[in-house]
């Protein structure tokens, strides 16, 4: 008996080091086929401390361009906005569905206390629980509030690393990509999933589950691979990481594979030097990416969707000697669904005067997780949001409709 443990042990620790794009949680056996209640959660994190004012210009406050007079948006550039607010230009792919109103932002809003440190407010943003014990990320603690029990129920795509904020108790799979999910140096897997199945057959589930989660999750992706995909609409996705891995999400969705909540990240808005350069680019792939997404879907399908960004902080409101942004506080949320209230910029603006500032930043007046908690109250089934985010009440902004 010892021996047929430690051949089960040694073949599932290898077959899980074996998969190529993709890493599985090694947690308990699940059942297949989730049924969502709600609208599929997508979160996507801006790295790096995206800078919200840049994005989403307060133009109607004159202290805005005191602050920044090398690096400030003309307001003869801004779109969409009205006598206060307007969009970056770059951002021109999303204006259709910023006026459809499947667009939306929230302003001034952020984690309860600044930290300006990278790893460290990422860490919290992911974890959402200050002030106690709670050691899990609040993606797997909605995601168990809902009811996930399959892998493909809660998704990380675009790396392969576990994400942070899938922490915890719930299945989840992480993914490079959909049609890299397959064992390594096997053309055809099959005799070693039967092998696999044969060996964990009367094993207890804590001890079989990982392979019973590998086996079942293996099943989904070819499933999904085999049918191929091309995005709907005239949808055209960029090639880059965010592109492929949105598009990896919309035919995830479409799959009908029990998606409840993916997450994907994407990186690079550290700018503390030469924002005016960089900055537009990176919107201008941003836009690209999340308009074929939104187009990909179709209103159908986007009627399914709630898609909201985060970032670990925002930037300082004043410019510094090297034409960029150093760490700040206030940031600034982008909300994007087919019952968004959108077209306009949510939540209560502090003001950039400097007597309303934070250490020189933005303030925060929306809390981050009572954005994210009225999403999951409204448009994902969750009645009672406290245990993802202890000691957070849903924000009462009319962002759902």
């Amino acid at each position: 008996m010892l021996n047929c443990e430690c051949k089960r042990r040694t073949l599932v620790g290898g077959a899980l080091a074996g998969l190529t794009g993709a890493m599985l949680s090694t947690k308990l056996a699940f059942a297949a086929g989730n049924s969502p209640g709600g609208d599929v959660f997508v979160l996507l994190s801006l790295r790096g401390g995206f800078d919200g004012l840049s994005a989403v210009v307060p133009a109607g406050d004159p202290a805005y361009y005191r602050a920044r007079p090398g690096t400030a948006v003309p307001r003869s550039k801004l779109i969409g906005g009205d006598r206060f607010w307007g969009l970056h230009p770059a951002l021109a792919p999303l204006l259709p569905f910023w006026k459809s109103g499947r667009l939306g932002a929230v302003q001034a809003v952020g984690q309860p206390a600044p930290n300006r440190s990278h790893f460290a407010a990422m860490e919290e943003l992911e974890r959402a629980a200050p002030g106690t014990s709670t050691r899990t990320g609040w993606l797997d603690r909605m995601a168990g509030g809902l009811g996930v029990t399959d892998p493909f129920g809660a998704v990380s795509v675009g790396s392969a690393r576990p994400a942070r904020v899938l922490d915890g108790p719930v299945p989840n799979v992480g993914l490079s990509s959909v049609d890299a999910f397959v064992l390594n140096g096997e053309a055809d897997t099959k005799p070693i999933a039967a092998t696999m199945a044969a060996l964990w057959a009367d094993a207890p589930a804590a001890l079989g589950g990982a392979a019973t989660q590998l086996l079942g999750a293996l099943d989904t992706a070819r499933t999904v691979q085999a049918n191929g995909y091309t995005p709907a609409h005239g949808a055209s996705y960029p090639d880059t990481e965010l592109g492929r891995a949105l598009r990896d999400v919309a035919r995830l969705i479409k799959a009908e594979v029990g998606l409840t909540t993916a997450t994907v990240d994407v990186g690079d808005w550290d700018m503390h030097e030469n924002l005016n350069r960089r900055m537009p680019g990176q919107l201008a792939d941003l836009a690209a990416a999340l308009a074929a997404f939104a187009t990909d879907l179709g209103p159908d399908g986007l009627d399914r969707v709630t898609l909201v960004t985060v970032s670990e902080f925002g930037r300082r409101v004043a410019e510094n000697g090297s034409g960029g942004l150093d760490h700040g506080y206030g940031n600034a949320m982008f909300l994007l669904g087919g019952h968004v209230n959108g077209g306009r910029v949510h939540g209560r603006w502090p003001g950039l005067a400097a007597a309303k500032l934070v250490g020189g930043d933005l303030a925060v007046t929306t809390d981050y997780r009572s954005v994210i908690g009225d999403a999951l109250r409204t448009r994902c089934g969750m009645t009672d949001t406290t245990a993802v985010f202890p000691g957070v009440r849903p924000a009462s902004l009319g962002l759902f409709r």
